[in-house]
């Protein structure tokens, strides 16, 4: 049976260790604009102890408590109206259906899904896969904030500290609390405006002191309403009032819905089934249908492996559409310091072999 490997001082040096440890840790930030490493699983009992006493000190920074022990008494009720209702007016448009307005669902679900939340959200601005100008980065936070899944502030705080803390205590969302609590339940118990803001502050710093950011945030649900707006009009404009519900339906309620679930699929699905390339310390997968659906973002264990990759799929079928985009961003001049595969030796693979470079060449 394998096992997974020990964390040496040669990986602590590498800024692609293995597994959690590649988190961006904004108290371990090192003045280069990299972060530091984290949350090491070792096999020596000493030093596994001195891992508990780090783990425990990083929970008592922020108080935010996670997991299902908080009250459901006390519910958001801005997200829980915000997530019912979008899923209400996507019952309604069956009754509405246009072969454009499907179409409008597809193509944003694309442009919201994989450039706004995958690319932008997760890979540049949670892990830093690339680097690219502070105008590209507004762009790709802003179509991540019309996917309807909230601001960039928390949602990449709340990525962050689920790394940092994957499938342990402090993770907002493991599947060990259960699985439909990892795919939405747990948005909905509410934080009080202080836990909010410390954890902004501990998770995302960077982005907290980003202007851009703030004012993404302080607007999102206008942008929302523009966007309702211009495709009822639209379309009622141009092919006549249902058209323009469909428009609406289908370019914003049935396509958020889409990317909700999707995304969320890979909070959920992808730490319960599926496979594993890598003996990561927690128990996420590569599961394909993810993969497929969520635009590369699937491929889960990979990334939780080496979590600054900007390619996800590390086998010949791992298709990860969201890696294209970024590799055509890069040969236009708008990417650059991409990191396109793990620096320094192998890894150790799943199945006990020493896995070399050679799998994750692009």
């Amino acid at each position: 049976m394998s096992t997974a490997p020990t964390i040496t001082p040669a990986d602590r040096e590498d800024e692609f260790a293995f597994g959690r440890s590649a988190i961006h840790d904004p108290l371990a930030e090192n003045g280069t604009g990299e972060f530091g490493t984290v949350g090491y699983r070792v096999d020596d009992e000493a030093a596994g102890n001195a891992s508990v006493d780090q783990h425990a000190s990083r929970l008592a920074v922020e108080p935010r408590p996670e997991g299902q022990s908080r009250s459901w008494a006390d519910l958001d009720w801005p997200v829980v109206l915000w997530i019912g209702g979008v899923h209400l007016a996507a019952l309604a448009a069956p009754f509405f259906f246009s072969w454009s307005g499907l179409a409008i669902c597809l193509v944003l679900y694309w442009v919201t899904g994989s450039l706004g939340v995958c690319l932008g959200y997760h890979r540049l601005l949670t892990h830093g896969s690339f680097t690219t100008t502070p105008a590209v980065k507004f762009f790709y936070a802003f179509l991540g904030g019309v996917s309807g899944e909230g601001s960039a502030l928390h949602w990449v705080a709340n990525h962050r500290k689920h790394h940092a803390f994957s499938d342990q205590e402090g993770d907002p969302h493991t599947p060990r609390d259960g699985g439909l609590w990892s795919h939405m339940l747990w948005m909905f118990p509410a934080h009080d405006s202080a836990e909010l803001a410390a954890h902004v502050r501990r998770w995302a710093p960077d982005l907290d002191r980003d202007p851009g950011i703030h004012f993404l945030h302080k607007t999102f649900l206008v942008w929302h309403v523009l966007i309702g707006m211009a495709l009822l009009g639209t379309g009622w404009l141009l092919y006549g009032p249902t058209t323009g519900v469909s428009w609406l339906l289908w370019g914003l309620a049935v396509r958020m819905v889409i990317v909700f679930h999707v995304t969320w699929l890979v909070n959920s699905a992808s730490h319960m089934w599926g496979y594993r390339n890598y003996e990561t310390t927690d128990d996420s997968r590569n599961l394909w249908w993810v993969g497929l659906l969520a635009f590369g973002e699937g491929w889960h264990n990979n990334h939780h492996a080496f979590q600054r990759m900007a390619k996800h799929g590390h086998r010949w079928w791992e298709v990860d559409v969201t890696y294209w985009a970024i590799v055509a961003m890069e040969k236009l001049g708008l990417a650059w310091n991409v990191v396109h595969e793990p620096t320094g030796a192998g890894r150790r693979s799943a199945g006990g072999g020493h896995r070399h470079r050679d799998p994750v060449h692009h």
